[in-house]
């Protein structure tokens, strides 16, 4: 199974009370009551924000709605107040006022790379394959992004859940171009091979990177998987030992025991 990553939402430049308790320290007091009150209330809407996102991370959606509800009422103009509400909406499948608040927060922030980013995994996550690939382009050629090798890899998984697995391979081989050291992408691209009936290139694939980089469980498991699929118990043995010993407490270690015999 592949998967495709969200950023999340900026954090907070400072939080309100803590703003507000460096006003009163100062002793300063605004010449523009309006600036002062608009400040406050854009500090406010970033507070909710960022406590909406809390909730929304701990599957409490009504929490979640309250806070972002009220985070639009004191700054509509915050892009990563619309984006917020464009995650909240897309899980919990309102998918037209989704799609409302992340065109909003484009229109807002049109180079913000993050904003780009997450309306892209909510147009691959819909089905709207040509839109989010176009959008992780834009992102990856963005140089105030300063993770390309991730945009590549999600434009790579876009294209896989689209079928198109010669795309998705070459976007994840570009991932690794632009940082070899990539775990996520070379698992992408691992497990892609592995799915498609390519263990052999898969367990090499592996084997290349771990011979130069530091292993991940997911990594070491593939590697395990590939293996079996090729039949070097060996290697498989190899593979398993150093993922019991490296990362003796993962799911990935826990799930050797009930491995299938044929992955993929």
């Amino acid at each position: 199974m592949s998967r495709i990553s969200y950023e999340t939402v900026k954090p907070l430049a400072a939080v309100l009370v803590t703003v507000m308790l460096a006003l009163l320290a100062a002793g300063c007091v605004s010449s523009s009551p309006q600036r002062a009150e608009s400040s406050n209330s854009e500090n406010a809407a970033e507070f909710n924000v960022q406590l909406g996102i809390a909730y929304l991370q701990q599957g409490n959606l009504t929490l979640a709605q309250e806070k972002l509800e009220r985070a639009l009422e004191q700054n509509s103009r915050d892009p990563n107040v619309h984006t917020a509400l464009g995650l909240l909406n897309d899980r919990l499948d309102r998918t037209r006022d989704a799609d409302d608040h992340f065109r909003t927060a484009l229109r807002l922030a049109p180079r913000d790379p993050d904003v780009l980013n997450n309306y892209a995994v909510y147009l691959c996550k819909r089905g709207r394959h040509d839109e989010g690939v176009k959008r992780f382009q834009e992102v990856a050629n963005n140089r105030l992004y300063r993770t390309p090798e991730a945009a590549y890899t999600n434009a790579g998984v876009c294209q896989q859940s689209a079928q198109r697995f010669e795309a998705a391979e070459q976007l994840y081989r570009r991932a690794l171009a632009v940082r070899p050291n990539y775990a996520e992408g070379a698992w992408q691209l691992g497990n892609l091979l592995l799915q498609l009936g390519r263990p052999a290139d898969a367990k090499t694939h592996v084997d290349s990177y771990l011979a130069n980089f530091s292993a991940s469980a997911d990594l070491l498991l593939l590697g395990v998987q590939a293996s079996r699929a090729t039949g070097d118990v060996r290697a498989e043995e190899r593979f398993a030992r150093r993922l019991k010993v490296d990362f003796a407490d993962s799911a990935q270690a826990r799930s050797l025991a009930n491995l299938p015999r044929n992955p993929g």
